[in-house]
């Protein structure tokens, strides 16, 4: 299985034996969205073999500030830095940009430290691949609708997807050589929309999307009985294995079809979607029946 982008993993066994060293691990005070560039690009400079030397070299600062670039530590680096630092891996500058943005202001920093950074640095016109385009515009309406189910608010929606699009642009030639380009792209949409889940018991919090719902509109009689149901029934889908909530989530409140559509966005195979439908409604009937008795 593809894994995304975005996370940390082992060396690939022909990496073994290059220069350098892997760099230590990212430091526990860089935030979700400062991990989310700086992952990709720990896993570029250790995939392509530079040592620091050369990293110095090529970017013109310390062995020092691109160490605590690379770990995340101390302040948070400047667009200038990290600039020079995805150019001596090739990396494109548009997509870093507004992750780097992000992450900015992520770690509190003001507007006009972010926009004087960035003015500091010319950076050309960076048209995507065709094939990225092309991607996006298949699946941002899938994604949004997915990440809305768990975020609600429309700017968080908005932040993750477009975090998970700038990310795939980052790694794109790695990502289009995979087996299977939208199971990847998937699963890095999932960790990026459940880092910034609310969460309840170490399962995402699905209760505050009831209130989305037809059925618990106020004209409906009976809505407070509905929304009593449809909360039992949300934290029970929360409580689904991974593939299983995605499915459920993506046909049962996103409303996507089952057979050609969830399959085509998830990566999955419509067998496997199918199966996979099958045991979370039988899961569910469980679960609900467990909360049933208890009561």
């Amino acid at each position: 299985m593809t894994e995304p982008p975005g996370t940390d993993r082992p060396a690939p066994p022909e990496a073994a034996g290059r220069r350098g060293r892997k760099p230590a691990p990212i430091s526990t005070a860089a935030g979700p969205a400062h991990r989310a560039w700086l992952e990709p690009v720990r896993r570029h400079v250790f995939s392509s073999g530079l040592t620091l030397d050369d990293l110095v070299h090529r970017s013109g600062y310390s062995k020092t500030r691109i160490s605590e670039l690379l770990r995340g530590n101390g302040y948070y680096p400047t667009w200038e830095i990290t600039f020079s630092m995805i150019r001596a891996l090739g990396l494109p500058a548009r997509p870093m940009r507004r992750l780097w943005t992000a992450a900015a202001r992520e770690a509190h920093k003001e507007q006009w430290w972010i926009e004087q950074c960035i003015g500091q640095v010319a950076c050309e016109a960076e048209p995507p691949p065709l094939a990225h385009q092309a991607f996006i515009e298949a699946m941002r309406a899938p994604y949004t609708a997915y990440a809305r189910a768990f975020l609600l608010a429309e700017d968080r929606v908005r932040w993750a997807v477009g975090e998970t699009f700038d990310l795939l642009w980052l790694s794109w030639d790695t990502v289009a050589s995979s087996e299977n380009v939208r199971r990847g792209a998937w699963l890095l949409l999932r960790s990026r929309v459940l880092a910034r889940a609310a969460h309840r018991d170490g399962r995402p919090d699905l209760r505050a999307a009831v209130f989305s719902t037809e059925e618990v509109s106020d004209s409906v009689p009976d809505h407070l009985v509905l929304m009593t149901d449809l909360v039992d029934l949300f934290d029970a889908i929360a409580r689904l294995p991974r593939d299983q909530l995605d499915v459920v989530v993506l046909g049962h409140l996103c409303g996507l079809d089952l057979a050609e559509t969830i399959p085509y966005v998830t990566g999955l195979s419509p067998a496997i979607t199918h199966a996979v439908d099958h045991h979370a409604r039988a899961a569910l009937e469980a679960l609900l029946h467990r909360a049933g008795s208890r009561e």
